[in-house]
């Protein structure tokens, strides 16, 4: 448990340090406190509540029941 929570408030704090660098002093504030910050925003928009489903493997012998599985679409 802690191998996930140190570095998650590691990464956390250097995020906070860059925001509020740019907002208290951003004439002191460079390139990387920008790149911090956009990254640490960037990563928030990503759906990490989002999980592949598992799926029940199917015989060889049972058919396919979903229309979007099917390889073998004849016209």
């Amino acid at each position: 448990m802690v191998r996930r929570w140190v570095p998650a408030l590691v990464l956390g704090g250097m995020w906070w340090w860059a925001v509020l660098r740019l907002a208290l002093e951003p004439e002191h504030a460079g390139l990387v406190e920008g790149a911090v910050a956009a990254g640490g925003w960037g990563l928030s928009l990503l759906p990490v509540h989002v999980a592949s489903a598992v799926r029940p493997e199917q015989g060889t012998d049972e058919a396919v029941t979903d229309p979007a599985d099917r390889t073998d679409i004849s016209s």
